[in-house]
């Protein structure tokens, strides 16, 4: 008798001991106390730095990216820093204080708020549409980040844009460039940009200006200097002011040159164009990847983008009087 009592105190003690383990084992995966079901729910911040079609779609692709990766359980904080440096700092500060699992900065100076502010507190900050992050100081290199920051850059094909406006304009002579003194990516981009003009014969005038209020009276004064166009860079704050750049450009019968396609709708002539909506896409999955422990930030380079696609308006080249060049004859038309 007693021998049968002990065998069934054995097994009423085996099944609670199991009962115990599949309880801890039902909860969530970073839940001490096992209340929590299911996996954990990550809290993302996206701070946008400015309302525009390219970093639109690097947002819409960023949602894509997370989704295509797995990640479907989680909540996004989109901010719009409204092209002011301030509010992005004040944005992502308050990220910090509540304690996101992840930042995102779309655009140079949004990348720069959210790193500053994540930095000391070890949150990771993923970035999009950064031309150059190393000039920036949010990666010791493109290569091996280092610190708790990566992402992916539009670093802009400089000479195919250069070779296309050669193209397009055989005997010009000068190229005009408005750009933020304030942004680094364009002022790194300026640099290159103006170390490769003299191989195709071309001067550039450029003007620097600090904010929105300049941009106007910035493209007045280029034009006045007897540029032959203007070209733009992913500069945030001259993209943010396009209308008014192609106001200017359009009384003085010059052409513009975008940097993207978006930019070629809305009235540039040409561009060798990045697909931003693909390059979110991968920012999203980087992201993924870094919330769920399969990456490290420190350890995951920047993807740099690699293709790009020649595209033009036909009605500004109609416009213009100007011909679409032989080499360019595949190239996509695009209309808003």
């Amino acid at each position: 008798m007693k021998n049968a009592m002990k065998r069934i105190l054995a097994v009423f003690t085996a099944v609670s001991v199991m009962a115990a383990l599949a309880a801890c084992s039902s909860g969530s995966a970073g839940s001490a106390d096992g209340k929590t079901d299911g996996p954990k729910k990550y809290k993302i911040g996206v701070i946008q730095y400015a309302t525009h079609p390219s970093l639109d779609n690097c947002y819409t692709g960023f949602q894509q990216g997370l989704e295509e990766a797995g990640l479907k359980d989680h909540t996004i904080d989109f901010q719009n820093a409204q092209g002011d440096n301030a509010n992005g700092d004040l944005i992502a500060k308050n990220m910090v204080s509540k304690k996101y699992d992840l930042i995102v900065g779309i655009a140079t100076p949004a990348a720069m708020s959210a790193y500053s502010a994540a930095r000391s507190a070890n949150i990771p900050v993923v970035f999009t549409a950064v031309s150059d992050p190393v000039a920036a100081g949010i990666v010791k290199s493109n290569e091996k980040p280092g610190g708790n920051c990566t992402g992916t850059s539009d670093v802009l094909p400089l000479e195919q844009q250069i070779k296309m406006i050669r193209a397009f304009l055989p005997v010009a002579k000068k190229i005009g460039i408005l750009y933020t003194t304030s942004e680094p990516n364009s002022v790194s981009q300026l640099a290159k940009f103006k170390a490769l003009a003299p191989k195709y014969n071309f001067e550039v005038v450029d003007i620097g200006v600090t904010n929105a209020s300049e941009v106007a009276a910035a493209a007045a004064s280029i034009v006045s200097k007897g540029v032959d166009c203007i070209n733009n860079f992913t500069d945030n704050n001259v993209v943010d002011n396009l209308s008014t750049v192609l106001q200017v450009a359009d009384g003085a019968k010059i052409p513009v040159f975008g940097s993207e396609e978006e930019q070629v709708k809305n009235g540039c002539l040409a561009s060798q164009s990045i697909d931003y909506v693909a390059l979110g896409k991968v920012t999203g999955k980087m992201a993924a990847d870094i919330l769920t422990g399969r990456a490290k930030a420190s350890d995951t380079p920047v993807y740099m983008v690699k293709d790009c696609t020649p595209v033009y308006n036909k009605a500004v080249m109609e416009k213009l009087q100007l011909k679409l060049p032989e080499e360019y004859a595949t190239a996509a038309a695009v209309t808003k």
